[in-house]
C-alpha cells in the first residue's frame, strides 16, 4: 500500500510570527500517519528549515528556475533550494500556468532540473472550467503530464504528481470523491505506460480539500494525499487532514 503524502503550500502567505505559531503547531501535533510536508515562500525557508530540524516534517519551495545559475534577476535555482535541505519543490502550479504563462514545456524542464539535485518535483496537472465542461479535462492532464514524462525519460517515477482542478482551487468548490478518482486513475494510467514503478507513485489531489472531506477523497484507489492551500494556513485544520490521511 503507498504511503500517503500531505504537502501544504502557503503560496505568498506568511510572517516571522505566523510561521513560528503554525510550525510549533504542526510538530507539536506528531507522529502522524503519513508524510508531511510543507511548501513555503523563498524568503521563509531559513526559518522552516530550523524549525523543522530534528523532525520527520520536510519542507520544501513553490517554484523553481529551470536554470542553474545565470542571469537571470529574481529567479531561484534548484541548487540554491538544496542548499535549504528542500526534499520538494512545486512546479506547474496553475497559479503558474496562468499568471506567469508557464508552458507545459518550461514546467518540466523545471522537473528535470529538480531531479537532476535530488528535489522531488510535484508536478501540478488540472483542468479549467470550462475545459471541464467542453469534455476536455482527460486530453489537459494527459497532455500537461505528457511533457513532464517525455522530458524525465527514465527518471519519470521519481516525481510526484499532483492533480488541482483549477476550478476547485480556493473557490471552495471541490471535485467529487469519483470526480478526483476519476481523472487520478487516468494519469496512473499514463504513468503506467512511461514508469516501471507506476503502481508505487504519488499522485496527490489538491482543490478545497478540508477537515471534513479530506478521509472521503484519501480513501479513494488512486488518491495518495492531498497538496493543501487554504487550509495549510491553520494549523488545526492542516493537522487534521494529515489524521485524515493517516
Amino acid at each position: 500500500m503507498r504511503r500517503k503524502l500531505v504537502v501544504g503550500n502557503w503560496k505568498m502567505h506568511g510572517s516571522h510570527k505566523g510561521n513560528a505559531e503554525l510550525l510549533s503547531g504542526i510538530t507539536g501535533a506528531r507522529p502522524f500517519g503519513c508524510d508531511v510536508a510543507v511548501c513555503v515562500p523563498f524568503p521563509y525557508l531559513s526559518e522552516t528549515a530550523v524549525a523543522l530540524a530534528g523532525s520527520d516534517v520536510r519542507w520544501g519551495a513553490q517554484d523553481c528556475s529551470a536554470f542553474e545559475q545565470g542571469a537571470y534577476t529574481g529567479e531561484v535555482s534548484v541548487p540554491m533550494l538544496a542548499e535549504f535541505g528542500c526534499r520538494y519543490v512545486i512546479v506547474g502550479h496553475s497559479e503558474r500556468r496562468a499568471y506567469h504563462a508557464e508552458s507545459d514545456q518550461l514546467v518540466a524542464d523545471k522537473a528535470k532540473a529538480a531531479l537532476a539535485k535530488g528535489v522531488t518535483p510535484i508536478v501540478c496537472v488540472g483542468e479549467t472550467l470550462a475545459q471541464r465542461e467542453a469534455g476536455e479535462t482527460e486530453a489537459v492532464v494527459k497532455r500537461q503530464l505528457s511533457a513532464v514524462i517525455h522530458t524525465l525519460g527514465h527518471c519519470a517515477g521519481e516525481m510526484v504528481v499532483a492533480y488541482e482542478p483549477v476550478w476547485a482551487i480556493g473557490t471552495g468548490k471541490v471535485a467529487s470523491p469519483e470526480q478526483a478518482q476519476a481523472v487520478h486513475a487516468v494519469l496512473r494510467a499514463q504513468l503506467r505506460a512511461a514508469a516501471a514503478n507506476a503502481d508505487a507513485m504519488t499522485i496527490l489531489y489538491g482543490g478545497s480539500v478540508k477537515p471534513d472531506n479530506a478521509a472521503i477523497l484519501f480513501g479513494q484507489t488512486d488518491i495518495d494525499g492531498g497538496l493543501i492551500g487554504g487550509a495549510a494556513l491553520k494549523a488545526t485544520d492542516f493537522v487534521a487532514i494529515c489524521r485524515a490521511a493517516g
